[in-house]
């Protein structure tokens, strides 16, 4: 039985991202803005088992988060896809101090490619029907939840990839 949860353990932490997507811990939050949940998962995934599996997984997120949410126009597939194969081609690193801080950082572009991506979806369908002052705070919810994600990226990319590390051991 413990070598089958250990096994699945990326999986079951799969699951718990529709669950906090769409509960949406005010407490982690700032402001009303949340994380961009998704990549805490899929950038510690991808740099352990490579391009094709984060793309792969990406497609999969995207389809999960696209079915759970109210906004039926919109996809966050494109976002994930382009994140899950990027994400994949960074290798781990050695030293603790730069991996936390590259964590951040790339979790903070991945954020910013999957908000930009959202958002021209959003613009193109609105464009000849509104003005393009009405988009200014779209660009203020990008950069909060780009700076958020940034932030907790540390925290829990470097956890999970503690975990996803220590289920990928052969046991004994």
């Amino acid at each position: 039985m413990y070598k089958f949860f250990k096994k699945k353990i990326p999986l079951i932490f799969f699951v718990f991202i529709p669950i906090i997507f769409l509960w949406h811990p005010s407490w982690l939050g700032f402001l009303g803005f949340q994380p961009y949940w998704p990549l805490f998962w899929l950038l510690p995934w991808s740099m352990i088992n490579g391009s094709m599996s984060g793309l792969v997984f990406g497609l999969f997120l995207g389809l999960i988060l696209d079915s759970i949410t109210l906004a039926g126009n919109f996809t966050q597939i494109p976002g994930l896809i382009l994140c899950g194969f990027l994400f994949g081609r960074i290798k781990l690193h050695s030293d603790f101090w730069i991996g936390h801080f590259r964590y951040g950082l790339v979790c903070s572009f991945g954020s910013f490619l999957c908000g930009t991506f959202y958002f021209l979806q959003i613009l193109f369908k609105n464009f000849s029907d509104s003005n393009f002052l009405m988009f200014i705070p779209s660009f203020q919810n990008i950069l909060a939840e780009v700076f958020l994600t940034g932030f907790f990226a540390p925290l829990f990319c470097s956890q999970l990839i503690r975990i996803f590390k220590f289920s990928r051991r052969k046991l004994h």
